[in-house]
């Protein structure tokens, strides 16, 4: 028999990114000719991300759902219960970590990832990092990728004459990015004075672009993350990204402000894998609220400057780069190679 791959979908009121980058897995994987389905817990797994490119795979109802030892049964990580079919099937299991913070605390009382027959892929460097650490196995690291050519740079941004632009998204951590725009007020009256406020939520994917083409900051304050998707949609569009690493951003994130800035840059303490661009956003220590709303400001004092610093260029030009590396085609490569590892094993 071929190998067979089912995602389940967990049941979720709205989908994320996470929903949608385990649908597009399974879309490469059926594009290429594989035997690969979604499995969604509730309903038929349709109409969730109507506006996001590649998630079409065939579904199969959870009541249908029969696996054999020769399939592949992938589960994400905050869904340990997921993992019953593969289990009593005796199917080869697949946990794939997108979010470092769900690996430990959705496991039952008593029950350990070591002692379980379950084998992992992560989102980043940084989660493949927490998960050897916590489980003591490699995780091969699978990276999600953004549409392209939905999350694009327009021509020309607003003119920043008529107010800067940010954008923010109230459902990662909605009480600190309000105190970072409060302590932004209070640091820089005149500034924020003529600063508008875009928030992003209730959106499309096209909406979400739309907006973040318009703003010329995007405020990112996500913690923890696996491997954040909105900061890697704000740089395709043309956005300075100001905030957090949320620990799993670290994998494409790097600091663009020099050592000798003021407060002093933030940089992580494990080793960051080497990559082809440079300082892409001016990054703090997660809940640091002050050097959030410090680098707020000197993001808004280079944009509004009249002749604005050749750092804003540089750090746009790398976040255009780290944008361009994680772009669907990247994504579908990945997950290709990974299966072809896999069904070698």
């Amino acid at each position: 028999m071929a190998m067979r791959t089912f995602f389940f979908l967990p049941p979720v009121r709205r989908a994320a990114g996470g929903v949608t980058v385990l649908r597009r897995m399974a879309a490469f994987l059926a594009q290429s000719g594989r035997k690969a389905f979604l499995v969604p817990r509730e309903g038929d797994g349709e109409g969730w991300t109507p506006s996001e490119a590649e998630v079409d795979a065939p579904v199969v109802p959870w009541g249908k759902l029969e696996l054999s030892p020769n399939d592949f049964w992938v589960v994400p990580e905050g869904w340990v219960n997921a993992l019953t079919p593969g289990l009593n099937a005796r199917a080869r299991c697949l946990v794939y970590v997108q979010n470092w913070a769900y690996l430990l605390s959705a496991l039952p009382e008593g029950v350990s990832w070591r002692g379980l027959p379950v084998g992992f892929l992560a989102v980043s460097e940084p989660v493949a990092r927490y998960v050897a650490a916590t489980t003591g196995r490699t995780a091969p690291v699978l990276r999600p990728g953004i549409d392209l050519a939905l999350f694009r740079a327009p021509k020309a941004k607003p003119d920043v004459a008529g107010g800067l632009r940010i954008a923010w998204m109230p459902r990662k951590n909605k009480a600190l990015a309000i105190q970072i725009r409060q302590t932004f007020e209070h640091l820089a009256p005149d500034l924020a004075a003529r600063t508008h406020w875009l928030e992003i939520a209730v959106m499309t994917a096209g909406q979400v672009a739309e907006t973040l083409a318009s703003a010329h900051v995007f405020l990112v304050t996500g913690f923890p993350e696996g491997c954040p998707l909105p900061p890697l949609e704000a740089m395709a569009c043309g956005c300075l990204c100001v905030g957090y690493m949320g620990f799993g951003g670290a994998d494409y994130m790097r600091q663009a402000l020099p050592p000798q800035a003021d407060p002093a840059p933030f940089a992580p303490w494990w080793g960051l894998r080497p990559v082809p661009w440079g300082g892409n956003g001016l990054w703090s220590a997660d809940a640091d609220i002050l050097g959030a709303a410090l680098h707020l400001q000197t993001a808004a004092q280079w944009l509004t400057a009249a002749e604005p610093p050749r750092i804003l260029f540089q750090t746009l030009a790398h976040a255009r780069i780290t944008a361009a590396s994680h772009g669907l085609d990247a994504q579908r490569a990945a997950v290709l190679d990974a299966w072809t590892r896999l069904e070698s094993a």
